[in-house]
């Protein structure tokens, strides 16, 4: 995990810095856009597609229509976008569009159009005015960097924020260690050749720095739907709540019986109606991807909203929320969720890194996942006793695992996805766990000598 574990000031946890506001007000040009995805609660805002994340009317495009596979919205290139990490928030910035997201503790702006957005020499900065706010920036466009952000509020002392950048994905720390990466590429590439009913895509992410903290990708824009690893963002978004001193782990949740739904999970088993603990709702839907709780959390947090806000302020695009758990009526009208594996690593990585959770629910989420009871796929590949902590997504025309190897000193963060018809996907699956981890413990694989 990250080796310093964030000790920069927050406009709710730390102390305030004086920053001059000479001329700010006077520079600034606002307007405010739709937010990606559902803008209320329960359904996409006006000109939205919610099988296509995006700002609001952007089309779809990318790669070729697999069947069970959505066309990869487009989107600017890894270098265009960019999040500012910082104790209890993101900023977010896309230099394309010309437009940013301040999502923290203590508020969120939606996305924002900053059209005077300045970008030179790999650095975009401007200012906008948001409800009395002001947010004056300078961000990097390429990760790994400290940028700062500089929140004024009249007639209060001005908060400037620093933190790290985050790209999808994040350059590695050491090329030269990352090099010795690549030939894994070349074998999923074959295992992905080989899965013809099976559309795959696969992203691999060192977190360890035994290879530089490289990642690499075959199909990684691949756009499947995305079942039950969507119940990662629902998740990170309740933690990050928690977090922010908005919810407590002990407080319970009234569940009826209206909210009982089949497939996976324990608490369609039990007796209702019953007051469960979001922490235990949170641990079910995890460690048994339990589709009740999934569906109570995205009602507590407030819909499907909060969650695609998540999404959109780490500038995940290819990443939605549009249904419900076993809401077929919502399918048959189009309603989706999707999602592909560089979202899900770009996910997987920010919290090993303590960018969007603290250190705490990071801890805990990860727990949650070496719980996981689903061992058919990532487990089931690997030798007996291999350390993972993984979430599993399976569907008629689905079938994905996804997580963390948790190896000592080989610490990866991986995404297998799929199309196409479940028993062979599970397999494809399989085949693509174990060549991972056959190249991360054979030093002549590739493997950093000790």
């Amino acid at each position: 995990m990250r080796k310093s574990d964030k000790s920069r000031s927050s406009s709710l946890l730390g102390a305030a810095a004086r920053v001059p506001r000479k001329g700010l007000a006077a520079a600034v040009t606002l307007a405010v856009l739709a937010t990606t995805g559902p803008a209320t609660a329960d359904g996409p805002g006006p000109g939205a597609d919610p099988a296509r994340p995006g700002y609001a009317g952007e089309p779809g495009g990318g790669q070729g229509h697999e069947p069970g596979v959505e066309p990869t919205p487009e989107r600017a290139p890894t270098s265009e976008v960019s999040w500012l990490s910082f104790p209890g928030g993101v900023f977010a910035v896309d230099s394309l569009g010309h437009t940013v997201r301040y999502r923290a503790c203590d508020g969120d702006t939606g996305r924002v159009a900053d059209p005077g957005m300045r970008v030179a020499a790999g650095v975009a900065s401007g200012a906008v005015v948001v409800g009395g706010m002001a947010y004056r920036y300078r961000v990097p466009l390429t990760g790994r960097g400290e940028g700062t952000l500089e929140v004024i509020q009249r007639h209060r002392p001005p908060v400037e924020l620093t933190g790290v950048v985050v790209t999808s994905p994040q350059p590695p720390t050491d090329p030269v260690a990352g090099a010795r990466l690549f030939p894994l590429s070349g074998q999923l590439a074959r295992v992905v050749a080989d899965a013809s009913l099976n559309p795959a895509g696969v992203t691999v992410r060192d977190l360890s720095g035994r290879y530089g903290d490289q990642q690499i990708a075959v199909n990684g824009a691949l756009r499947p739907k995305a079942a039950s690893v969507i119940k990662l963002w629902i998740l990170v978004e309740l933690l990050r709540r928690v977090d922010c001193g908005q919810a407590a782990l002990d407080d319970g949740v009234l569940v009826t019986p209206q909210d009982v739904v089949g497939g996976t999970g324990q608490l369609q088993f039990e007796t209702f109606p019953q007051v469960v603990t979001l922490r235990r709702l949170a641990q079910y839907l995890i460690k048994y991807s339990d589709n009740v709780a999934a569906n109570v959390l995205i009602t507590y947090l407030g819909g499907f909203a909060p969650v695609n806000a998540l999404i959109d302020s780490m500038n995940q695009r290819s990443t939605i929320l549009a249904r419900r758990m076993l809401d077929s009526a919502a399918a048959q009208r189009g309603e989706e969720n999707y999602t592909s594996p560089d979202d899900v690593v770009s996910l997987l990585g920010a919290v090993w890194d303590g960018e969007i959770l603290t250190p705490a629910s990071r801890d805990l989420m990860i727990g949650f996942m070496r719980e996981q009871t689903l061992n058919t796929k990532i487990p089931a590949a690997l030798p007996p006793g291999v350390p993972v902590a993984h979430k599993t997504g399976d569907l008629p025309d689905a079938s994905h695992d996804v997580g963390y190897y948790l190896i000592p000193g080989t610490e990866t963060a991986v995404a297998f996805l799929t199309a196409g018809p479940m028993a062979s996907g599970d397999e494809t699956v399989r085949r693509m766990a174990r060549t991972v981890y056959d190249f991360l413990v054979t030093p002549t694989a590739g493997a950093v000598e000790e």
